[in-house]
């Protein structure tokens, strides 16, 4: 499982162009990629750090607050593309992301997860919908996480 996490002052996400799937004001938009063999120990790992990751700004502007010390909130967008393979020729394959059978139950699990873990607000897109994205990246701090390759 990988996530890009990106700090905001506000983020939304549309379904084909016309309708608000869901916004937030301060916190985490998630852009989550889930491969087929990814199970609850990655869900368990990407949440407790996600929740604990400190970079947000305390009073003496160091990045030293959670996401629950400021009562942000997540905006968790599926993203089968962060498992793209680019090693061979121009067009990138995306083997390693999981089919729908197997990610739609992981990515509502970890949906849930998030949720019960950290007690605050968490929107949505839509799995395997045309989204499009906005946001208003603060900072910018940008950071990746891959229960495969715990950094």
């Amino acid at each position: 499982m990988r996530i890009v996490i990106q700090r905001v002052r506000e983020a939304s996400v549309t379904i084909d162009e016309e309708r608000l799937s869901g916004s937030i004001q301060k916190g985490f938009l998630v852009l989550l990629g889930i491969e087929s063999d990814d199970g609850q120990e990655d869900i368990d790992w990407l949440c407790k750090k996600l929740i604990n990751l400190r970079v947000f700004t305390d009073d003496a502007g160091r990045m030293n607050l959670s996401i629950q010390d400021v009562q942000g909130e997540f905006l968790v967008v599926s993203q089968f593309t962060l498992h793209a393979s680019t090693r061979k020729g121009n067009r990138p394959s995306f083997i390693r992301a999981a089919r729908p059978e197997v990610a739609i139950p992981l990515y509502e699990a970890f949906l849930q997860q998030l949720k019960d873990s950290s007690g605050l607000p968490v929107a949505t897109g839509e799995f395997g919908a045309s989204m499009q994205v906005r946001l208003l990246n603060d900072g910018p701090v940008t950071i990746i996480m891959d229960s495969k390759n715990k950094e």
